[in-house]
């Protein structure tokens, strides 16, 4: 799963910590008694073998008719009773199936969430058995908590099934993890269980249908109906069963001898191609660095409308929220994180997940790290170096600015709820120990060692101990220590670096120290050293809180790079000199060294070194560097704007990546430069959304009157960033003739354009002149606060709205302070 496009979603522009990660926002007490439960892999005691589904649907109860066959046998012991997970159903009938016949058994259902069944006999291992249930699965009756991960857990969807809600599809579709699929079928649904399946859905003859494996028969009924049995001849978890029906149109390519196929609403289906087109590229890639090759019948991609997550890796068969499903136009601005990530991540589950999947939620890490990781392994080979570094950065930024994350093992055998186990440490963090242990080990032995996990554990659970045999046995290394240090402890190294050279005895001293509290990290790292002209690399182990390294250098070195391969997970304070980053910027080869010493010039503008770094890194090779550089530059500083301003005009006409157009556009707008007029009416002719949007805004600041135009102008064609130039340009300078199209807008967005659109339009419920179109503002609002409370937007919100309050009582409006002080408390009080 990649939740981070939920949140990458609920809380974009908000929270960044949160909207690139959907960490919980709200922490674990370290108080909480349930942090104290040990949190054992469930015992074995029932096996699942193979499940049988024939399902149908009432979209106006929301209810699932269901009958199903599920064989199991004992895992070991002998046992007379199971138990099932089987959430809020309607249990007709439980009977065993002998020679053909259902004979009922007694069973008692008291907690609606698991049923004991009392079998005929006493079964043994070498035995196995049938049930057949008949029941109804009432998704809607569910009140489940959901997490910052799935911020819903009733398993089973109705997706605007009564069709009142115009322009939105009538879908079904169901999300399993973490215990989902026991909302709409019995089962073990635990992640070590293991199972075949079947599943026949009965649906009306204009639906598409989906589900794991291949779609083995299609019989038309007479009803108006049609049944779709769909096969999974290879076992897998039942938290990753899937179906999905609706009105999809089929795009469908190969990879090999075998199908891939991208289900899309009607209206995208022309852009199939450029929205997947890189997937059976990417199912080879992954087959040839696993040495395994993709292991299902089939890889299908589906879209679908209000996912409560990001994506879910369901076997052979992704399901991906509407974010990924963009036009050509959008797509021209989609950086690598902006779905194609996400694309990756799910099809590495597909191995590292569904192949072998997590004994339990405590061992989740061998799920989701893998995933996080692949996202930095595919931008490397098809992006480039630059690109998959800084998607780790970001990654590494995000957790290390989590604060309650460095508390947390990687493996986690104590939790207050499963669901905080997908959070950062799993995933961000994970990633970045999987890097660490690749540069340890060298790409050959890590990626062999890989193979060897998958083939070892194929079809089964794993958790890291497995891992690392497999590792080692490839390797002959030792890895215990890695293990126990980044796997079963917490926390991160806090490294101050400092720097002397004695030139009487021609000697560079290296200084390290790690000031986190906790555990001392044993850190092998390279060092490079830039010195006459040559770099030399030294292969260094720290290995206690402080060390002093001593390296024999003629001259006294332009640089010393520490941790040379930037792969170490840390916090680091490098006690650099402008000089020296200057000299790394333009001759260390990696985005991390230029991304340091363009951080460092950055705060030293004034200085003429600090200057030559920034105007050089406006034409860095990288386009996210450019556009760091760019938002970092002084312009109030004379030698930066001489400098920078005709290389900014250059960048907003002609760099070939459109955020770098708009990133300039957005600098020059903020000159507020009348003579930049012709420029910014120049990109507004642009196909980029984004550079429309910042042309809007820059002109926005210059003539309010001429932005009311333009933004009027295009309401009949914007996404994302022009959506919000749009709502900010009405709420800065529009009136109460724009609210109904804001007010529309921000209802009709979804999570992660409302929460970038929120600011705006909080701006706009303040100063609007009808008192009830301010309480149609303060109302949404509100909605939002309690909706999303859960995941730490409850202050932002409720501050929102007590600015609102102070605004209206200025303008005399009394009804709307009070709705908005009523707000406040609404979600405050939100459970």
């Amino acid at each position: 799963m990649n939740f981070k496009k939920l949140s990458p979603f609920i809380l974009s522009g908000l929270f960044v910590g949160l909207a690139a990660t959907g960490v919980n926002a709200q922490a674990t007490k370290p108080e909480d008694p349930a942090m104290k439960i040990y949190r054992e892999t469930p015992p074995k005691i029932n096996d699942l073998v193979h499940t049988k589904l024939d399902v149908r649907f009432d979209y106006k109860k929301r209810f699932l008719y269901g009958k199903e066959w599920v064989t199991l046998k004992p895992h070991f012991y002998p046992t007379d009773t199971l138990r099932l997970d089987a959430k809020g159903m309607d249990l007709k009938t439980i009977a065993i199936v002998k020679n053909g016949k259902n004979v009922p058994l007694k069973f008692r259902y008291d907690d609606s969430l698991t049923v004991a069944i009392q079998l005929d006999k006493v079964y043994h291992s070498t035995e196995s058995y049938t049930i057949y249930i008949d029941y109804t699965a009432k998704p809607n009756q569910l009140h489940i908590k959901g997490s910052a991960a799935i911020n819903d857990a009733k398993g089973l969807y109705f997706i605007n099934p009564d069709g009142t809600e115009k322009d939105k599809p009538i879908q079904i579709w169901t999300q399993g993890e973490t215990t989902g699929s026991s909302c709409w079928f019995p089962t073990i649904d635990l992640s070590e269980q293991k199972t075949t399946d079947e599943i026949s859905m009965t649906v009306l003859n204009k639906y598409v249908t989906l589900s794991n494996g291949k779609l083995v028969s299609q019989k038309v009924n007479g009803d108006g109906t049609r049944t779709d049995t769909w096969k999974q001849d290879l076992p897998h978890s039942p938290y990753l069963f899937m179906m999905a029906v609706g009105d999809f149109k089929i795009y469908k390519d190969k990879w090999r001898d075998k199908e891939v196929s991208y289900y899309l609403e009607p209206k995208y289906a022309p852009y199939a191609k450029q929205i997947f087109g890189m997937t059976p590229e990417l199912i080879e890639f992954y087959s040839k660095t696993l040495g395994v090759d993709y292991p299902w019948a089939k890889y299908s991609q589906i879209v679908v409308r209000d996912y409560v997550s990001g994506a879910m890796e369901n076997t052979s068969a992704t399901l991906h929220g509407e974010y990924v499903q963009e036009t050509p136009r959008e797509l021209i601005d989609a950086n690598y994180d902006a779905g194609r990530s996400t694309i990756a991540h799910e099809l590495f589950h597909q191995w590292f997940g569904d192949l072998v999947t997590a004994e339990s939620w405590s061992n989740l890490t061998v799920n989701e790290s893998f995933a996080d990781f692949s996202e930095m392994l595919w931008a490397e080979h098809k992006y480039g170096q630059d690109e998959a570094d800084s998607h780790s950065n970001d990654a590494m930024q995000n957790y290390l600015g989590s604060p309650d994350a460095k508390g947390k093992n990687l493996v986690r055998f104590h939790y207050v709820d499963k669901e905080d186990v997908f959070d950062v440490v799993t995933y961000q963090k994970g990633g970045r120990i999987l890097n660490m242990l690749r540069n340890y080990l060298g790409k050959e032995a890590f990626y062999k060692g890989l193979g060897l996990y998958l083939k070892t554990n194929a079809y089964k659970e794993g958790e890291p101990h497995q891992l690392r045999l497999a590792l080692e046995q490839v390797s002959g290394r030792d890895l215990t220590w890695f293990f126990n240090q980044w796997y079963y402890g917490a926390g991160h190294p806090e490294l101050k670096i400092s720097y002397k050279y004695d030139d009487a005895t021609k000697t560079e001293t290296v200084y390290l120290a790690q000031t986190q509290e906790g555990q001392t990290f044993k850190l092998p790292m390279a060092i490079d050293i830039y010195a006459g002209g040559k770099k030399n690399r030294y292969k260094v182990w720290m290995n206690d809180k402080a060390d002093t390294l001593n390296f024999q250098s003629a001259t006294k070195p332009d640089l010393v790079n520490v941790d040379a391969d930037k792969t170490l997970l840390t916090k680091k304070t490098d006690d650099k000199t402008l000089d020296e980053f200057a000299f790394q910027y333009f001759n260390a080869p990696l985005f991390m060294d230029r991304l340091e010493a363009i951080t460092f010039a950055g705060n030293h503008q004034s200085d003429k070194v600090g200057q030559k770094v920034m105007i050089a890194a406006l034409k860095d090779k990288y386009y996210g560097l450019r556009i760091r550089a760019i938002r970092a530059l002084n312009m109030s500083n004379d030698d930066i704007h001489n400098a920078a301003l005709p290389v900014l005009v250059s960048l907003a006409q002609t760099d070939e990546n459109t955020l770098v157009r708009a990133a300039a556009l957005a600098k020059l707008g903020a000159l507020k430069a009348s003579g930049n007029m012709a420029l910014f009416q120049q990109a507004l002719t642009s196909q980029s959304y984004a550079v429309q949007a910042a042309a809007l805004n820059a002109i926005a600041l210059i003539d309010p009157a001429q932005s009311l135009t333009i933004a009027k102008g295009f309401e009949a064609d914007n996404k994302g960033a022009l959506s919000q130039a749009i709502v900010n340009t009405y709420a800065l300078n529009g009136t109460s003739e724009q609210w109904p199209y804001i007010y529309k807008k921000y209802m009709d967005a979804g999570p992660q354009n409302k929460f970038g659109l929120t600011r705006s339009f909080a701006a706009m419920t303040g100063r609007v002149d009808k008192p009830e179109y301010a309480q149609q503002g303060i109302s949404a609002l509100k909605d939002l606060g309690i909706k999303y409370k859960q995941f730490g937007v409850g202050p932002f919100v409720t501050g929102l709205l007590t600015t609102i309050k102070g605004q209206r009582e200025k303008l005399n409006d009394t009804a709307s302070a009070k709705a908005a002080d009523e707000a406040v408390k609404a979600v405050n009080d939100a459970k």
